[in-house]
Order: structure tokens, then C-alpha cells, then sequence
């Protein structure tokens, strides 16, 4: 039977809640890659921020256990939600790429007069060649698809097969430590296995909710990129719950989830730039307080952000063997001393091999 319950969770119990999924009130005693399928993947534009999103959640993180699993393709860098890269488990990988793969056609739009008189299907099934006889960059990719289409657009005939394709960026490109360019091949090359049917859009709401709730059908859609989603949760209402945002927004959640008392502690945590918890939700005033709302960005840069009490608080950067962190208010002298504890702490894991400083850089106005 539907739930009518409508209780208004405050900005506190959301913040708590989504912290709580988000393995980031409490140190989670999992792996690696359990973590990333439980998290639905991780934003991975840059190689070291996914390192550093499990380094803040898990309690005796190596990262050479996310490197060690992707060497393993047990774990792929692969274009999925919101046009993005995102690191996912080689099951994700298969399953999610073909839910958004409406969306990735969408993309394509932006590019038609580039790619004007090109047989798309035809373009997908040279690339593929291409791609699966050795991984390819995409200057590589552009040059060979010139050849079929000399007054086409370079970089136009790049994205689309990026856009047709599912392809996964290879080792050792992602592995913690080393380096390597991008060089792409199909993911079912990759993993030795075909592409799965994608999920329901009703079993990605569930999967979403346990790693983003509560949230609101627009908060889903934000994170995924796909628009019309509210069929999915209307047909889930009778096994979920629903709630109300101080703003009368209506929230979905999942009947057994945690919602912990808006009073609970939060400890700080370093989380990298492009973390999924600021990017996944439509409203953000969860975790980004309005006052400091577009300070984490520049342009079309994102900044590594401290989370003080559960919620945006500054920013920090490694500079001279350093760690410098900036508030944007004053800490308190506790406050202080936590986020420092938990800076020591981040760096023993990321960096043990190094020492470091810790310094606190001039207040933000």
C-alpha cells in the first residue's frame, strides 16, 4: 500500500542521511570495488580523484587496491552519466552504459553539422574495427575517420564514436602511481564479454536512493543526465516512502534506509574534485550552504572541497609538500583540530612515502 506519510526532513537530516549513504559520516569497512558498485561509480574526469573519494570513505584504504583492480578490469574508466567519465565495475560498465546510451545519441545533436553526410552506423562499426585491432587514442580515431569522411568534422567524428561506442579508457591509464594516455577500446573487448540489457529504470531509482537519498525525481535525473524518470518512481511508490524538503519538494526513499538524527557528528573529510556528493543532486543546499554556493568552481575547473559538520566549508590543495587548506569562515579552535586530525590522517593513506605540512591558508571571503 502507498505510503502518505509526509514528514519535512530539514536540510540537517538530509545532509546526514546522504552522508550516511555515501559512506562519508562513518569510515565503511569494505573494498574497493564493492564500494564503487555500492556508489554506482565514481566521477573520474582526472586519474587521482577517485582515489581520493575512497580514501575519505573507507576505513583502510590502499590505493593500490583500486589500482590492483583495474589492472584486474575489475574496474573501467568509461563515459556514462552526465557525459562524464566515471570509474564503475565491469558489470556497471556493461549495464549502465546502455541505460544512458539514449542520452549519448542526444549529445550527438550538438554535432550534426560536423558530421553532415556521415553514416553513423557505419561509423560505429569502423570504429569498432579500429579500436579492437589495438586501443586507439582519439587522435588516432579522428585520423583513421578522416580518411572515410575527408569534409567532416575531426573532432565531430571523434565524439560520435565515443557517443555509438562504449569505450573504456585501458591500463595503464587510471592506475595509481603511473601514467599513461588515453587509449580506448570497446568494453566488451576490454572485458572479454557482450554488453548486458540494460537495467530497468525502476532497479537504477532503487540503486540510486541507497547511495543518494532521500531525493526528488529531478534529483535522479540530474545525476544520471536521462530526463522523464518520474514514471519509474511513481511505479515504485508503494515500496517507498516519501518525504518533504523545507521547500515542500517531494523526497523518495527506501522504506529501510538510514536516516540518522540531524544531531549526529559529522567529521570533516578531503574529498577531491568532481566528487559525486556535490554533483548528483538538482538542489544541492544538502551539503553546499547557499552563502557558498559556485565557490568550488571556476569556469570549468573544479577545486578539491572540506567538508566541515557534513557540509562545504573550504577548499585544500598539496602545494611544496604541504597540505593547505582554506576555510571559507573561521573554525573554531576544535574544528581546527579536527580537520587537521583528518588531514593527517588522509595523507598517511595517500601519501606515506611523504611528509607533509599542514598549513591553513588565508580565510575566503
Amino acid at each position: 500500500m502507498a505510503n502518505t506519510q509526509r514528514s519535512v526532513l530539514g536540510t540537517r537530516a538530509l545532509n546526514r542521511a546522504t552522508l550516511d549513504r555515501q559512506l562519508l559520516l562513518r569510515p565503511a569497512r569494505m573494498s574497493a570495488v564493492v564500494a564503487v558498485e555500492h556508489l554506482v561509480g565514481l566521477q573520474a574526469q582526472n586519474v587521482k580523484p577517485p582515489y581520493y573519494a575512497l580514501a575519505a570513505r573507507l576505513d583502510g584504504f590502499d590505493p593500490e587496491a583500486l589500482s590492483t583492480a583495474m589492472a584486474g578490469r575489475e574496474v573501467v574508466r568509461i563515459v556514462t552519466m552526465r557525459s562524464t567519465i566515471h570509474t564503475h565495475t565491469a558489470d556497471d560498465c556493461l549495464t549502465l552504459r546502455p541505460l544512458v546510451q539514449p542520452a549519448r545519441d542526444r549529445e550527438l545533436v550538438t554535432f550534426r553539422k560536423g558530421l553532415a553526410g556521415v553514416d553513423l552506423d557505419r561509423l560505429a562499426g569502423l570504429a569498432r574495427d579500429l579500436v579492437e585491432t589495438e586501443p586507439r587514442t582519439m587522435k588516432q580515431l579522428r585520423e583513421a575517420l578522416l580518411q572515410e569522411w575527408p569534409d567532416a568534422d575531426p573532432q565531430a567524428l571523434a565524439v560520435a564514436a565515443r557517443c555509438r561506442l562504449p569505450l573504456v579508457q585501458v591500463t595503464p591509464r587510471g592506475l595509481w602511481g603511473r601514467s599513461g594516455q588515453v587509449s580506448l577500446t570497446t568494453a566488451e573487448h576490454w572485458l572479454g564479454r557482450p554488453a548486458e540489457p540494460a537495467p530497468t529504470p525502476d532497479a537504477v531509482v532503487l540503486r540510486y536512493l541507497a547511495a543518494f537519498g532521500p531525493a526528488s525525481v529531478k534529483d535522479m535525473q540530474t545525476w544520471a543526465g536521462l530526463t522523464r524518470l518520474r514514471d519509474a518512481f511513481e511505479r515504485l511508490r508503494p515500496r517507498l516512502v516519501t518525504f518533504q524538503d523545507d521547500n515542500g519538494v517531494e523526497l523518495f526513499d527506501l522504506p529501510d534506509a538510514s536516516r540518522p538524527d540531524p544531531d549526529t557528528p559529522a567529521p570533516p573529510r578531503f574529498l577531491p574534485e568532481f566528487d559525486n556528493l556535490l554533483l548528483s543532486h538538482a538542489d544541492r543546499t544538502r551539503v553546499v550552504p547557499p552563502e557558498h554556493r559556485g565557490r568550488s568552481w571556476q569556469g570549468n575547473i573544479a577545486y578539491r572541497t572540506l567538508l566541515v559538520d557534513g557540509f562545504l566549508a573550504g577548499l585544500w590543495r598539496l602545494e611544496d609538500h604541504a597540505l593547505v587548506i582554506e576555510p571559507f569562515d573561521r573554525l573554531t579552535r576544535a574544528q581546527r583540530d579536527e580537520v587537521t586530525a583528518e588531514g593527517e590522517r588522509m595523507l598517511r593513506v595517500m601519501h606515506p612515502e611523504s611528509s607533509h605540512d599542514i598549513r591553513f591558508g588565508v580565510v575566503r571571503g
